[in-house]
């Protein structure tokens, strides 16, 4: 399981993060009225840290916001959210776009039905409840039946269920929850007939899924010692290890499968195949795409199983597909940087005797599913989904076809099922999901939602333009039908540009609210992301992350130079790596932008892999231990960037005060270096929010008030604010 910084659009067009003791409060509308006043900001003392790196001594004066529970921090973060919530809250309109968001937030939103014995499983959220509920029905036409309301059990929604896995004669239900937003999960089992859970618990699981073995006893799972000192968010996370919990039975009897106690920084992930023989392995390095691929025989004992290599040499990407008895299908990137289907041998799998099933192609074959005995196969045609259909021997059948430019996914169901559900969705098409019957190659519309708007108002334009160094790059461009090439249109660029994540057309109400407002919403497929499989993604890496940057000024000048806006009309805004991206990219062309939206981001490129997961993104970023990757970052770093007395535009840092994937102290020294620099300058503002994570999980009322907050900030800074 690889493990990277979050980019999903429907997160990041209303992020925040994590728990805090201190409680905000805003103004509300009465205050929107009042006048401005200038910011004074919290004082943030320095202090005298300075490293050395390779003979370059760096100095790091903000080095005690590390220290998030120490008495000073917990006081900045106190007198910095004072005056954060203050001026967003005078903000004129600002309640007016939280009452219209709410109107566009509510509405049904469903995942694709999944099939297990006689039962299809799926999650419904009404419209704005904070979380959304697991449901069973008997047949597709049955009545469904209410399994698990995560909104029960906290009185601020901040309990999410995160993952969930069926038993395959779908009688139980394993899943887990995390509490406020936390990558740390608890997981419990559900009887499906009964409605209740057994009372299985199973505790410091992180990063992982369950896999049923197909009697229904148990299922494998992953996760971590617990944290020393009972410090769970400071502490790296090393030595994941694979277990098999036999239900009914206490966590501490779990059975480990498999572990290395040489490498703290693997990840295990294990898959029983759906005929329920073996039980694949998947070792992988954190966020490296490159992993090696292992098997245990399950119809053999504990005692006499041994655990066997099918992929070991860390050479390329191994997705495992699935199998025809002994015969293995991968998802590969290997001698094929837009990705391949083979067939392996697990009982000789050497690369002489691989046989290529599905060649590549010049789309990049992002993802596939066997269903039906054959292959449910996800392309990409420069950011959106292309679906076809193979048999086992690699044989094309033909297509799934989509209602539009859009991205397709799910793809629900085994081996043996006759039927698929999948989703669809674009910039203004909400996530509809579709029945396809892989008998008679029918497919039929099966729930569509109903969002408070017109989308025959909008519409998206993919556009090409030319990067500093001659790269063609792709841009989503999603606006009113007919809008003016005026130079005045208020705009959100939006970007990731990492870990080979390619940024797909998804729906937001969060975009919806911004387009009413006549607003431009671009979405620039940078480098470094999968858009264009491995080549696009290396191009983005470590010391090339510049090209990254590179690629979202010109896709700023592109919508300058094309008259879809004006410096003085333009925003950028990013999450996790994106909010590295943001600030990396403000701090470069400060000119280019009139407000800036850093959240979560990765904003201290010296010491991210100190915290949490954070060593796990070295694959991507490179390591201060090797001078030339350490030159690379340090050049682009933006705490290390800051320069005193630059007219920065406005900008709004987001983050958690305990958000346990990007260690939050990332945005609170750059906040503190950010106004120590110009405290006289632009508004600077860090959003600390309370009860949330990352972004996973974040109730529906916080998703709201957070969007509020960031589209009144962007009109402020851009004087539209009424």
């Amino acid at each position: 399981m690889r493990i990277f910084l979050l980019p999903a659009l429907a997160l990041i067009l209303a992020l925040g993060a994590c728990q805090t003791t201190t409680q905000t409060t805003r103004s509300e509308s009465p205050a929107a009225t009042k006048t401005m006043t200038a910011l004074t900001y919290p004082v943030a003392r320095t202090v005298a840290q300075t490293d050395d790196y390779h003979g370059t001594k760096v100095a790091d004066p903000y080095r005690w916001l590390e220290e998030l529970d120490s008495a000073d921090t917990r006081a900045w973060i106190q007198a910095e959210n004072k005056i954060t919530f203050d001026y967003l809250g005078r903000i004129p309109g600002r309640d007016r776009l939280k009452n219209r968001l709410t109107e566009l937030w509510n509405y049904e939103r469903y995942t694709s039905p999944e099939h297990y014995g006689d039962r299809y499983f799926y999650t419904r959220n009404d419209g704005l409840q904070n979380q959304a509920v697991l449901y069973v029905a008997d047949s597709l036409e049955g009545t469904p039946r209410l399994l698990l309301d995560p909104n029960t059990l906290s009185a601020d929604g901040t309990i999410a269920l995160k993952g969930w896995a069926v038993s395959d004669d779908g009688k139980h239900v394993a899943y887990g929850l995390s509490s406020g937003g936390s990558d740390w999960e608890e997981w419990h089992v559900l009887d499906v007939d009964a409605g209740k859970d057994t009372g299985d618990l199973l505790k410091w699981v992180k990063f992982s899924g369950a896999s049923w073995r197909r009697d229904g006893t148990g299922f494998f799972y992953s996760r971590y010692d617990e944290p020393k000192g009972g410090n769970s968010l400071k502490t790296a996370n090393t030595f994941q290890k694979l277990y098999f919990h036999r239900l009914g039975t206490d966590q501490s009897d779990d059975l480990a499968i498999y572990q290395d106690a040489k490498h703290g920084d693997w990840l295990f992930g294990g898959d029983v195949t759906d005929d329920g023989r073996y039980l694949v392995i998947t070792a992988s390095r954190f966020a490296d795409d490159h992993n090696r691929v292992l098997y245990r025989d399950l119809a053999k004992k504990q005692s006499e199983a041994t655990i066997e290599v099918v992929l070991g040499d860390w050479d390329a990407s191994y997705r495992f597909l699935g199998n025809d008895r002994h015969i293995f299908y991968f998802l590969t990137d290997n001698d094929a940087p837009r990705y391949r289907i083979i067939a392996v041998d697990s009982r000789n799998p050497g690369k002489a005797l691989w046989k290529q099933v599905v060649p590549q192609a010049t789309e990049t074959l992002q993802n596939a599913r066997i269903v039906n005995h054959g292959f449910i196969a996800e392309y990409m045609k420069d950011a959106h989904s292309e679906i076809r259909r193979f048999d086992l021997k690699g044989k094309l059948l033909g297509t799934i076809p989509l209602p539009g430019l859009g991205t397709a996914s799910g793809f629900t169901g085994q081996t043996r099922d006759t039927e698929t559900f999948y989703t669809f969705s674009s910039y203004t098409t909400p996530p509809s999901v579709f029945r396809y019957d892989l008998k008679t190659g029918s497919g039929s519309l099966f729930r569509q939602p109903k969002v408070a708007f017109d989308p025959t108002r909008f519409e998206t334009q993919q556009v090409f333009y030319t990067s500093k160094d001659g790269t063609r790059v792709p841009m989503f461009i999603t606006a009113r039908k007919g809008v003016a090439r005026d130079g005045a249109n208020p705009t959100i660029l939006y970007g990731y540009g990492g870990f080979n994540i390619p940024l797909q057309p998804a729906f937001s109400p969060a975009l919806i609210a911004w387009l009413d407002l006549g607003g431009v919403y671009a979405v620039a497929n940078l480098r470094g992301g999968g858009e264009y499989g491995r080549e696009w993604h290396e191009a983005g890496m470590k010391t090339h992350k510049q090209n990254v940057f590179d690629d979202c000024i010109a896709a700023a000048e592109y919508l300058i130079r094309e008259k879809y806006t004006s410096p003085q009309k333009l925003a950028l805004r990013g999450a996790s790596n994106g909010g590295l991206l943001v600030a990396a990219t403000e701090l470069q062309r400060p000119e280019l932008f009139a407000a800036a939206i850093p959240q979560v981001g990765v904003l201290d490129m010296l010491r991210f892999r100190d915290f949490t997961i954070g060593k796990a993104w070295e694959s991507d970023y490179g390591s201060v231990d090797n001078p030339d990757e350490f030159k690379a970052l340090f050049a682009y770093s933006p705490l290390q960037n800051v320069k005193s007395g630059v007219d920065y535009p406005p900008t709004l840092i987001i983050t958690g005060d305990h958000d346990d994937r990007v260690f939050p102290a990332h945005s609170f020294k750059f906040a503190a270096a950010m106004q120590a620099a110009n405290p006289r300058g632009r508004p600077v503002l860090i959003r600390i929010e309370t009860r949330a994570g990352h972004g996973q999980g974040k109730p529906t009322a916080m998703q709201i008030d957070e969007t509020a907050d960031v589209y009144a900030f962007i009109l402020k800074a851009f004087g539209m604010a009424h």
